[in-house]
């Protein structure tokens, strides 16, 4: 798959239906970084008329998994990755369009040199986070991801 905003909203209709009900986009993907947007809506969220946790916690994950993926492709070698662990923090209401970002620096980098010389599962965390239209941060949250090289 080639990694382009279009692409990866294409796979999100297919493969993470409920990521697209919600309004979660890809809006960029670079090397070390990758941002998505929701837009707070009736279908995502909460009794109290702001965007849902678990919608949030989508777009941050998708943020970090992306990259991930980008990773394990440019890679060219057969890796399993998945969520262990996550930390969420909630700073204030999300409403109206909330970006989230990922800048992953060398951690992927450096955690795939690792996974590749010692052949052994290697763990890393990726934080994302979610800033509202007015610059305020909104939520942060922290992915613990665990790399396992397959045969």
């Amino acid at each position: 798959m080639t990694f382009s905003p279009f692409r990866l909203n294409l796979f999100t209709f297919f493969k993470l239906p409920s990521v697209w009900w919600c309004g979660v986009r890809v809006t960029k993907i670079e090397d070390a970084f990758c941002e998505v947007k929701v837009k707070h809506h009736w279908i995502n969220q909460n009794p109290f008329k702001s965007l849902f946790w678990a919608v949030q916690g989508m777009a941050a994950e998708l943020t970090t998994g992306v990259l991930i993926m980008q990773a394990i492709k440019k890679s060219n070698r057969k890796v399993s990755m998945l969520v262990l662990n996550n930390r969420a923090n909630f700073s204030k209401k999300g409403r109206g369009k909330i970006s989230f970002t990922c800048h992953a620096e060398k951690l992927i980098d450096n955690a795939f040199e690792q996974l590749i010389a010692s052949q052994q599962p290697q763990t890393l965390w990726l934080t994302s986070q979610g800033i509202d239209q007015q610059g305020n941060v909104v939520s942060t949250f922290e992915f613990e991801w665990t790399l396992l090289l397959k045969n």
